[in-house]
């Protein structure tokens, strides 16, 4: 199948669909290209069974599909975030092409040509909607370790049944790494987890979900020029807890409940592994930082003299009892699998124009580049905090097509 549209938008997930949305609204000849047999198939195929997203329902804020249940202070689970993009796709009539992977995006003199394993398109505008979250990052050590240990990315585990008997090795403590951590403790398996240096936040905190408060305080819309660093837009989320007790994810409260921790792991031989004795200073950093967010909060609820309680903040430290091991035989600790929670890798190879910094991420103003017609949506800090999540994207995709909009015009 080939032919030619007005606008070609490569990626069927939320930034994709999304951008879809306001140029349907514009009448405008587009297509979405999606690899997958869904829409947004990555909260399908790269989430485990019990996965719930960790924003509020009531954040759920797609252009034309705002959440409008009746729980909008719970957090959807798995399979209805996956039916909410398929009856989005339907109500509002996008042309979404699935199974679909394109290969290159180039020159054409109809302005771009989109290649895929079916054929090629044109269009005089494109839109790369594949995100930053493309492909399980490989951890550079997993080759070493002994295959009588099975091992898997987070993306690949589905729940603690369908794993060998025996005990887990998690390594990572963002948030896949500590939710994986949970449910297989809660499931009664015996779990060691590698901590590194991660961010934490509570669920709630002086009556208010930690949303509202990033809202409130203008955290939400920090911007993408005012990053100290251009690398901090690669930074996971702070870890925080969804649908179990409203409280804190906490390393602490892991420990507490059994799982043994660990400190950054730094090398593998077949079944033995040598850590790193940072565990408890990866634990200070982060009850730090959030010590400091907290602190922040109070201080705006004094500037705005906001009626709100005044709480005190759960201070658990029960991983500091948790020794500096340098050493662990998995064998010897009867651990069976290893879960690799250790994030995902990017690529826009496909992309044959040179419009990307030294980490290969989109040089851009609010998602248009440099080659006039090529654009970009859903990427983390595309524009601000949100630009990456279900609550932002909407905005950076409606820029998008006004952008096109304008060009068609002459003024842009």
């Amino acid at each position: 199948m080939s032919g030619h549209f007005d606008t070609l938008i490569v990626g069927g997930g939320q930034g994709g669909l999304s951008t879809s949305y306001y140029l349907t609204r514009q009448q405008r000849s587009h297509l979405v290209l999606e690899r997958g047999d869904i829409p947004a198939p990555v909260w399908r195929d790269d989430r485990w069974d019990a996965f719930t997203l960790v924003t509020p329902n009531w954040d759920f804020r797609l252009p034309g599909g705002a959440y409008a249940g009746d729980d909008p202070d719970g957090f959807m689970p798995r399979e209805q975030i996956v039916r909410t993009f398929a009856d989005y796709v339907q109500r509002h009539r996008l042309p979404v092409k699935y199974n679909t992977e394109v290969t290159e995006i180039c020159a054409d003199p109809a302005g771009f040509r989109v290649s895929t394993r079916d054929g090629d398109y044109t269009a005089r505008n494109v839109v790369v909607a594949t995100g930053l979250f493309q492909f399980p990052r490989r951890h550079a050590m997993a080759a070493r370790l002994a295959p009588s240990i099975r091992q898997m990315h987070s993306g690949a585990y589905r729940n603690p049944a369908a794993l060998a008997p025996g005990a887990v090795l998690v390594v990572g403590s963002s948030q896949s790494g500590c939710q994986i951590a949970d449910e297989l403790n809660r499931a009664g398996r015996t779990v060691y987890l590698c901590v590194g240096r991660h961010d934490r936040a509570p669920r709630r905190y002086r009556g208010k979900d930690i949303f509202e408060w990033m809202r409130l305080s203008g955290l939400a819309d920090q911007t993408a020029d005012s990053l100290p660093s251009p690398k901090l837009r690669f930074t996971p989320n702070p870890i925080m807890a969804g649908r179990h007790e409203g409280g804190s994810l906490n390393v602490h409260r892991l420990a507490r409940n059994g799982v043994q921790l660990l400190g950054t792991l730094q090398d593998i031989d077949g079944s033995c592994l040598n850590i790193a004795p940072d565990l408890h200073d990866n634990l200070a950093g982060t009850d730090q930082r959030e010590a400091e967010l907290l602190g922040k909060i109070d201080m705006l609820v004094k500037m705005r003299k906001l009626d709100l309680p005044e709480e005190q903040p759960e201070r658990l430290e029960d991983g500091y009892a948790a020794p500096l091991s340098e050493r662990l035989d998995l064998a010897e600790a009867g651990v069976t699998t290893v879960i690799w929670a250790t994030g995902y890798g990017f690529s826009f190879d496909l992309v044959r124009f040179p419009v990307f910094d030294e980490d290969g991420y989109p040089l851009h103003q609010r998602g248009a580049t440099a080659q006039p017609g090529l654009y970009f949506v859903g990427l983390p800090w595309l524009y601000n905090k949100r630009s990456g999540l279900l609550s932002g994207v909407g905005e950076d995709a409606e820029h998008i097509a006004g952008h096109i909009q304008a060009r068609d015009n002459g003024k842009g």
